[in-house]
């Protein structure tokens, strides 16, 4: 094992400049270790600093984390000004920072064209790693330049990062405050979620995608069961059989899933593939250069040891999902809702008409994709009435399907050519959709309104079922498929293994922060409780609220006695998905304002969690503790309840400890807070954290 840690040390001296980061207690050995680990927290591990001696991360634990890499596209500018108004004025690691333009490069008007000018003359003032418009989609740029690279872990501003899990490289979304915080230290925070095991079996059968696993994943478990996980796949021979490309896309859909990160294993077949990028980089460096992170080196050393990354034997998942590959055929997603998926033998009967197709995004305009559908369109022409848009994920990629001559293929069938980016995926630029009209895309969100007109419908479907469309003018396949349903079961974690817990020391708590917390419950019984509830969208873009006035309104389109109802040192306990809807800063600011110090929930959006922590409200996840208050006040019709009982959190152990009215105690063990967290809320938010460090 001492060789996993060497070759997690080159890993970082490729990636980030400040060796000393990863060394000694920094870096914990895995064999040593007595827990069984999964494969997310053994990258977790290797990632996190200031572990205190003998620590074993585990889900549910707040760790501080030093990415490899963070990257932020078109809301670059946003965090340097963010940056910049902490107090900012040099980034801790250049190498550790990545910025690309993408998502807004159709946009030529000046206030455009001065953002990304900005930006630009920023990074190259800073002299980060900068990929202006047109090169591509940021996440296709991180994986082919080797940014995201196996057994690593990098973050971005932009909620597909899980991606990168598509090469066994732990993505992950941050928000912008975080991003702002790693350009000035390094570093930001991450709780380690609870994590789903997805085992595919069998084989994909011809004409099935990738993306027809991860639109049949989102239909067959379409109820949250993933929501706020993080997703590990398994099971060799299955996954030998997936290209790269499938694995990107699947891991790329994740997010729309709900998980949090979406992690495939370092194998054979994802070896291969290195081989050939560092085959390929290597042709393009000037004679006595290597490229930066791609290199066969890098990749011997990934390859001895890929073993050793996979989860250890008796590691602990939240749930237990599997997939029979072979019992997959071509699937759509929609309309409007990528929980919504339909064998397409089932919705071709339909006979839907179309009007407008998709190639684009960092979900499916791969080499592969771009290719398949090609394929299908070949010798054809697009339908009358319907406009096909394609493009390429990246340069890199068009350059390859114009040398392979399917470029040329879907332009002679009437497709229409856009820049390499975003696009129409997130609504920006030419054709979109407009009231009435139907779409089908190769994109990776279908909600309403994303990609036009909210009065349109939106389908998802793989690269040949689109091109397949845009030939017939209504939704259809290239070929005939089966009907049959996908073979699928979910098993939640035992009681038994979910009360498994580390043996390990308590957590040391700094002198600043409270050992223990308490006071009273106070329940709120609704699930998706948004941040619209909490906090009145009339306020939010008023910059000069006081917090007196924050704490008087805060709850009130949820109820209008909450605050008469509470008081300072209350304990807030709610349903699940917490703080869902907008990323308003001010919903965790307005708890905080009424002296709520603590919000328990069944679940949290992870990104209110992160704007709580990040503003110093803190969050713990306690679903028996929901779901106990809803047995005993299930019969209420007050929408704030003053509950009687009392809650104790004692930090140090990690062990929320519940005392109801008639004498019955009960405890429960919960993630640890470390050391950073703490730090953030004693200085009262990660900005005020990050300026003190300057």
């Amino acid at each position: 094992m001492v060789a996993l840690t060497r070759a997690f040390g080159l890993h970082a001296r490729q990636t980030v400049r400040s060796a000393h980061l990863f060394s000694g207690s920094q870096r914990r050995l895995l064999a040593s270790t007595k827990t069984p680990q999964t494969a997310v927290e053994k990258i977790v591990q290797q990632y996190a600093d200031g572990l205190a001696p003998g620590k074993v991360v585990r889900s549910g634990d707040y760790v501080s984390i030093r990415p490899a890499h963070c990257m932020s596209h078109d809301n670059s500018w946003p965090v340097a000004t963010k940056f910049m108004a902490i107090g900012a004025t040099k980034i801790h690691d250049n190498r550790q920072v990545v910025m690309t333009l993408d998502h807004d490069v159709q946009n030529k008007s000046e206030s455009n064209l001065t953002k990304y000018a900005n930006i630009e003359k920023f990074a190259k003032l800073q002299g980060v790693d900068f990929y202006p418009a047109g090169r591509g989609i940021g996440h296709q740029i991180m994986v082919e330049e080797g940014y995201a690279f196996p057994g690593g872990m990098s973050v971005a501003s932009d909620s597909h990062s899980n991606m990168y899990g598509g090469v066994g490289c732990l993505g992950t979304p941050i928000v912008r405050t975080d991003a702002a915080a790693i350009w000035a230290t390094g570093r930001t925070w991450w709780q380690i979620p609870p994590i789903a095991r997805v085992e595919l079996t069998g084989k994909l059968p011809e004409g099935v995608s990738g993306k027809d696993v991860i639109i049949a994943l989102c239909g067959a478990f379409n109820n949250d069961q993933v929501l706020n996980h993080a997703v590990e796949f398994v099971g060799f021979e299955a996954i030998k059989g997936l290209t790269v490309d499938d694995r990107l896309a699947i891991a790329n859909m994740t997010t729309e899933w709900g998980a949090l990160a979406g992690l495939f294993p370092v194998d054979t077949t994802l070896i291969q593939w290195l081989r050939q990028r560092a085959d390929r980089h290597a042709s393009r460096q000037s004679e006595g250069n290597s490229h930066p992170r791609v290199t066969h080196e890098r990749v011997d050393a990934l390859e001895k040891e890929m073993e050793s990354m996979k989860a250890d034997e008796g590691a602990i998942y939240a749930k237990r999902l599997t997939l029979d590959l072979s019992s997959l055929t071509p699937h759509v997603a929609g309309p409007n809702s990528v929980k919504i998926s339909t064998p397409l033998s089932e919705l071709a009967k339909a006979d839907i008409k179309v009007n407008k197709a998709y190639l684009v995004s960092c979900t499916n305009s791969r080499i592969s994709d771009l290719v398949s559908a090609a394929e299908v369109i070949k010798g054809k022409k697009v339908a009358e009435g319907v406009e096909f848009y394609i493009a390429a994920a990246s340069s890199e990629v068009q350059a390859d399907a114009e040398a392979l001559g399917a470029w040329k293929d879907l332009i002679d069938a009437g497709a229409k050519t856009l820049p390499a980016g975003c696009g129409p995926c997130i609504g920006l630029g030419t054709g979109l959709l407009e009231d009435g009209e139907v779409g089908i895309s190769a994109t990776n969100r279908n909600f309403k309104g994303r990609m036009g007109s909210r009065d349109a419908l939106a389908y998802l479907a793989s690269p040949a079922v689109v091109a397949a469309s845009a030939v017939a003018g209504k939704i259809v396949g290239p070929a005939e498929y089966p009907d049959v349903k996908p073979t699928v079961s979910i098993e939640a974690a035992t009681p038994a293994a979910a009360a498994v817990v580390e043996e390990a020391a308590t957590t040391e708590i700094l002198p600043s922060f409270p050992e223990v917390i308490e006071g009273e419950i106070v329940w709120c019984d609704a699930d998706n409780l948004n941040t619209d509830a909490i906090y009145p969208g009339k306020y939010t873009y008023q910059d000069d609220v006081p917090r007196e006035k924050m704490a008087e309104v805060c709850m009130e389109n949820y109820d209008t006695d909450f605050h008469g109802k509470t008081k300072k040192n209350d304990i807030l306990v709610a349903g699940y998905n917490f703080g869902c809807g907008s990323s308003r800063e001010q919903a965790a600011v307005a708890i905080l304002s009424r002296g709520i110090p603590v919000v328990l929930a069944g679940s949290f959006s992870d990104v209110y969690k992160r704007n709580a922590i990040n503003n110093a409200l803190l969050c713990v996840d306690m679903p028996s503790l929901t779901e106990k208050l809803r047995q005993s006040f299930g019969g209420s019709k007050e929408l704030t309840k003053r509950t009687g009982w009392k809650v104790q959190w004692d930090v140090k152990t990690s062990t929320v400890k519940i005392f109801e009215p008639s004498g019955e105690e009960w405890s429960e063990k919960v993630g640890e807070l470390g050391r950073f967290v703490q730090e953030i809320y004693c200085e009262g938010g990660l900005e005020k954290w990050t300026k003190s460090r300057l």
